[in-house]
């Protein structure tokens, strides 16, 4: 079985199993995963999220958000008061 049918095969149930022991750091019997075990439980958790579920309900998922420091041209936005004044020279006495 490669790694793509191993996904495929995946239940909800199984999902969930690997997602609480990627959590926890142990299987539940109690056995702690390895390194190597939690990286692949990893894997198949985001594998099966982002065949099985939209976007905002997979694992890691962080919402965009509104933003502030750009206007539609990519000027910074900053109070009026705070843009930018030719500068003065003055001569040195």
């Amino acid at each position: 079985m490669d790694y793509r049918q191993l996904l495929e095969s995946l239940t909800p149930e199984m999902y969930e199993g690997l997602k609480r022991a990627v959590e926890l750091g142990k299987w539940p019997d109690g056995r702690r995963l390895s390194p190597e075990q939690r990286e692949l439980c990893l894997q198949a958790v985001i594998a099966y999220d982002n065949r099985n579920r939209p976007a905002e309900e997979r694992t890691g998922y962080i919402a965009p958000r509104e933003h502030s420091h750009c206007r539609g041209s990519g000027e910074a936005a900053r109070p009026d008061s705070a843009r930018a004044r030719p500068l003065k020279w003055r001569e040195p006495s």
